[in-house]
């Protein structure tokens, strides 16, 4: 793996795990990239529909956003606009709602700084991929029913799911190792994640394990060549101990990859379990993270474009896992 990614102190767990420290390297955006003239407004919706006091005014807002009301709010399920405003009243009067509205505006007084996160993201995205389109950018609270909604021309943030860890208000139905990552920190690295889907052009047809490990190990390096400045924790959503303990042993995980002939694997159940969301990856330990397989891949994807020369275009655009896999030269480190 790149040896500029940030790595932090910690005290390592069991599985042989020793403890090691290092200081967080410093790290400056490339100025010519920003130089690009580019603005994004996040547009406040919580605060318009909030202030909202009849179906009149509700029917006035679902027609000053219209791609809001039909692609998130999904207007066209309703008979009428009328049906949809009268249901936004009654729950706009909610008093949980109300009170969940006034800790976001409590945590979340402004989004400039939000704002300048998402002008350089945008800037490097165009940096690398002219074609791409800035989005609108809207935050909204919904009680919990979207956290993250994405499109070609929109962007919509749920800030009730990024409140801190410990408030009151948590999502509901999340477990605990998951709830932990809906944090101010991750949302921009969500954000571009969730765009680095539109570049991937990794063939998933094999449905093999290393076809999941190299999509998700493009999506990370992708994240990771955008938001260059922004530690690993909060990109693949370890924590500083859990990053640590994997490179300490990454010789171990690689060896139980390769030994249990894992790369190839196509059943589903298998392929979960090793790329899917879970507290800790039992096969491999207990105190092994989740997900463990998607950063190996990410790992297999770093030295596959150092090796090899790339760009970042020309690494989203590769389909051949076999070839990234082949090519890639990976060895754990000593």
């Amino acid at each position: 793996m790149n040896q500029s990614k940030l790595i932090y102190c910690c005290l390592l767990l069991p599985l042989y795990f020793s403890s090691c420290k290092e200081k967080e390297e410093g790290c400056e955006l490339d100025a010519e990239i920003l130089k690009t003239n580019l603005n994004v407004e996040i547009i406040r919706l919580e605060n318009e529909f909030f202030k909202a006091e009849s179906e009149q005014d509700f029917l006035y807002l679902l027609e000053k956003y219209p791609e809001f009301s039909e692609r998130y709010l999904l207007t066209n399920e309703y008979n009428s606009k009328g049906e949809m405003a009268s249901e936004l009243l009654a729950l706009h009067r909610d008093t949980t709602l109300i009170a969940l509205y006034d800790e976001v505006m409590a945590h979340y007084p402004d989004v400039e700084s939000l704002e300048e996160e998402l002008i350089n993201a945008f800037k490097y995205i165009q940096y690398h991929f002219p074609e791409f389109k800035v989005p609108k950018v809207y935050t909204f609270v919904s009680g919990f029913a979207s956290d993250l909604y994405l499109d070609e021309e929109m962007i919509v943030i749920g800030l009730d799911y990024y409140l801190p860890f410990e408030h009151r208000f948590q999502p509901p139905d999340l477990p605990q190792y998951i709830s932990n990552r809906y944090q101010r920190p991750y949302i921009v690295p969500m954000i571009v994640m969730a765009i680095s889907s539109k570049f991937n052009k990794t063939d998933l047809s094999q449905s093999t394990l290393l076809a999941e490990m190299v999509y998700y190990g493009k999506a990370y390096h992708f994240t990771k060549s955008i938001l260059p400045c922004t530690s690993d924790e909060f990109i693949i959503g370890y924590t500083p101990e859990e990053i640590v303990a994997c490179f300490d042993n990454e010789e171990f995980i690689w060896s139980y990859f390769v030994e249990n002939d894992l790369f190839f694997e196509t059943n589903p159940f298998i392929i979960r379990k090793y790329t899917g969301e879970a507290p800790a990856t039992d096969e491999i330990s207990p105190d092994a993270p989740g997900r463990i397989g998607r950063w190996l891949g990410w790992n297999i994807v770093d030295d596959f474009r150092t090796n090899n020369n790339l760009d970042l275009r020309e690494l989203m655009n590769i389909s051949d896992t076999g070839r990234i896999f082949r090519q890639s030269g990976y060895k754990p480190r000593p």
